[in-house]
């Protein structure tokens, strides 16, 4: 398993590399920091400020961004085969997506200082960008680094079943853990009378073929891995997600790799799970 992990010198990027070594035993961690001079990226400056002040600056940017990663090796455990770092001039979140694609990385790794999602749409965020852009699954940690025993997974019919099933059972985590696997069934409020019935007829049948789906499912998982049990019940799927996982340690979603402006308008359960959740989150694409 390959892993490209995204440092800085916040204290959720280190969370978030020791997290990978407490979830994951890969045989290839990548650490990378993009050094984002902004305003100051382009020589150009250097006629603006003098020559010499400008290479100084520049020296020193790359050099904490070196002692960035060189740091995160240290949390990382000894028994993960190959561990490397990169650090260079480069856009944080972009540097991070492109060595994740050079690695053919299985997984990315990101902290999130946890912004709402109003001020990432102003501000912006490394996490979020990552999130936004990332075509192989990404781990969003949140809080501090801790042992991961219970796991929530969220499915959303028998493709994202599926896809989260190939996931899990190809990427075992380091330890076993209790899963356990939800569907939410989205109800519909304010029904009028007269469509009550056919209404109840869709629910039903829909109920039936979850709960058929989340038995696959669990059933394709069980093992000395997981100890799994499942729960379907109905809501709005957001916020049922995210009172569930509250108690868990991971919650995993999949994504339908809804991309660019259309995301950006129209969000996903799965973009704001991850924004509402309290826990670490994998999204699963």
């Amino acid at each position: 398993m390959k892993i490209v992990a995204g440092v800085d010198w916040s204290d959720e990027a280190f969370a978030a590399v020791a997290q990978l070594g407490l979830l994951y035993k890969p045989d290839e961690v990548l650490l990378v920091h993009g050094v984002d001079l902004g305003i100051f990226q382009s020589p150009l400056m250097a006629g603006v400020a003098s020559l010499q002040g400008y290479d100084e600056f520049r020296k020193a940017m790359l050099d904490a961004g070196r002692q960035a990663v060189e740091r995160g090796k240290t949390v990382l455990p000894a028994d993960i085969p190959s561990v490397q770092t990169k650090a260079e001039l480069h856009h944080a979140a972009s540097f991070i997506l492109d060595n994740a694609s050079a690695l053919k990385a299985d997984l990315i790794v990101v902290g999130t200082q946890d912004h709402s999602r109003l001020a990432e749409l102003f501000v912006g965020s490394v996490s979020h960008q990552v999130l936004l852009q990332a075509r192989i699954p990404t781990l969003i940690v949140k809080g501090g680094a801790k042992p991961v025993t219970r796991v929530l997974l969220a499915i959303e019919g028998r493709d994202d079943a599926a896809r989260a099933q190939t996931w899990l059972a190809a990427h075992p985590f380091r330890n076993p853990v209790a899963l356990t696997i939800l569907s939410i069934i989205p109800s519909l409020t304010m029904v009028e009378p007269n469509i009550m019935a056919s209404y109840q007829a869709w629910s039903d049948e829909h109920r039936r073929q979850t709960e058929q789906i989340v038995a696959e499912t669990a059933s394709g998982l069980a093992g000395p891995r997981f100890t799994v049990t499942t729960q379907v019940r109905s809501g709005e799927p957001i916020t049922a997600v995210c009172e569930e996982a509250s108690g868990y340690d991971l919650l995993v979603v999949g994504s339908h790799g809804r991309t660019g402006v259309d995301r950006l308008l129209l969000g996903s359960v799965s973009h704001g799970i991850v924004h509402r959740v309290g826990c670490s989150v994998l999204v699963v694409r």
